[in-house]
């Protein structure tokens, strides 16, 4: 496959944000958005394990959901207010307020959004990794944070479905997505 130029030169001036349910895939098409764009990629829970000195599970399980949460807001308030460069978050995340209104100032936030079968299937790969999974029908559980995260999700600048399929079509849907959000960027 070849590579089209990137439609706005590749001229960003400041980070790209990818939010959404966990399993949508933010990690996975972050790192390979940021090889498309020719900038560095991050992941929020990788911050998050690098200052704890845990996995972002047993930080969660340790130290509860309040007190992950808290650390992964500074965290993504710093990664923000950083350099150019791909951010993937927690699926909570861009549900705090503050956060989210941090990120849509400063940022470009991207929310990818999938079907919840697909989120459960992907979800199953790793299930260390997802602690508001494990003692709970997967589905389901997915399905009650998707409706209670949609309404914040939906605040994103760009909506993108991921689907179950090739991660470099996701890629060229969001660079499509973020020219037009730059061309209507007073």
């Amino acid at each position: 496959m070849s590579r089209r130029p990137l439609p706005f030169n590749g001229k960003l001036d400041r980070p790209v944000v990818l939010v959404g349910l966990m399993g949508a895939g933010k990690s996975t098409v972050g790192r390979r958005l940021a090889r498309r764009l020719g900038l560095p990629f991050v992941d929020s829970d990788s911050e998050i394990e690098d200052a704890a000195g845990l996995s972002a599970g047993e930080v969660f399980k340790r130290f509860g959901e309040r007190d992950f949460r808290d650390g992964e807001r500074r965290v993504v308030a710093r990664l923000a207010n950083g350099p150019v460069r791909v951010i993937a978050t927690g699926g909570g995340a861009f549900v705090n307020a503050g956060t989210r209104a941090l990120l849509n100032e400063r940022c470009i936030t991207v929310w990818l959004d999938a079907p919840i079968n697909l989120l459960a299937e992907r979800t199953a790969r790793r299930p260390e990794t997802r602690p508001m999974l494990t003692d709970a029908d997967r589905a389901e559980t997915l399905a009650r944070l998707n409706a209670e995260r949609r309404p914040a999700y939906a605040e994103a600048h760009i909506r993108v479905t991921s689907e179950a399929g090739a991660h470099h079509e996701v890629v060229e849907r969001i660079v499509a997505a973020i020219d037009r959000h730059l061309k209507e960027k007073p």
